[in-house]
């Protein structure tokens, strides 16, 4: 049997003074990824793992994760940016790899400086249309009155992300059914990044309008998505292929939008990944 390369745990001190850890595996040339929205470094694992046969990996804990620094009370997606530029500037990487979130930051990166040769992003959170978020004001209630699966029902009904029938069912009914699906050590991981959850999502929805200006990203972009997301998403990554001047786009069948962070789809992702950094 196989074992995992192993891991290298490494930080480095991002421009506000605020530590980034980041873990490295592999070998070969410089590849960062970096997650999205609820999950942590540990979540990309076995995708970086797939890829470290050809490429020395350098996987990002965002801040308010592990052992990186806080979000801060002033945070914003330029935060995001000077994070992975240091971790860039550290590594000497030119080519990323980011899910979600961390996808809209590494474009974001590239847009602004471009240290970037070639980018894989999954399903990045670059917003075409408005995105809501009504749903903020009481999941933060939620949060503060010790009620974490109340606040996660709040989000899932009010983001916009999840499938139709979620939206539908008894608020009741969806907090007991999170209890059910989300528990153990990915629940435990999960609850300390539910407060940064409003706030990247606030961030995100502050993105809209400025898609045009990814029209400046000069890297070769592959933007990937799931066959199983959500027709009007995939649409909204297909407008967004249009503007970034150097990209390809293709959708991945029976994957969703949560499919780098998962253990049996990473095969899968990290092969298009490697045909694509190769």
């Amino acid at each position: 049997m196989s074992h995992p390369p192993s891991l290298r745990e490494r930080a480095v001190t991002s421009a506000d003074g605020t530590t980034i850890a980041y873990r490295t595996t592999g070998d070969g040339p410089g590849l960062i990824l970096v997650g999205g929205t609820l999950r942590t470094c540990d979540d990309y694992l076995p995708l970086a793992h797939g890829l470290a046969g050809s490429f020395t990996v350098h996987v990002v804990e965002r801040r308010g994760r592990g052992a990186s620094g806080p979000q801060g009370p002033h945070y914003t997606l330029a935060d995001d940016v000077e994070d992975v530029l240091a971790v860039q500037a550290e590594t000497g990487a030119r080519l990323a790899f980011g899910h979600s979130y961390g996808g809209l930051a590494l474009l974001e990166t590239a847009r602004t400086h471009p240290v970037f040769e070639r980018i894989v992003a999954w399903e990045p959170g670059v917003p075409v249309a408005p995105v809501p978020t009504g749903w903020i004001p009481r999941y933060r209630e939620l949060l503060a009155a010790g009620d974490p699966y109340g606040a996660f029902a709040c989000f899932i009904r009010g983001s916009g992300g999840a499938p139709a029938f979620m939206t539908k069912v008894p608020g009741w009914y969806l907090r007991l059914v999170l209890r059910m699906a989300f528990h153990g050590e990915a629940w435990r991981r999960m609850l300390p990044l539910l407060e940064c959850n409003a706030a990247e999502h606030e961030q995100i929805a502050a993105q809209h309008g400025r898609l045009a200006g990814f029209a400046d990203v000069s890297a070769t972009v592959l933007l990937l998505c799931g066959g199983r997301s959500k027709a009007a998403h995939r649409a909204e990554f297909a407008t967004l292929s249009e503007v970034l001047p150097h990209a390809t786009l293709e959708t991945l069948p029976g994957l969703n939008h949560l499919s780098p962070s998962e253990r049996k789809a990473a095969p899968a992702i990290a092969g298009r990944a490697l045909r694509f950094f190769l």
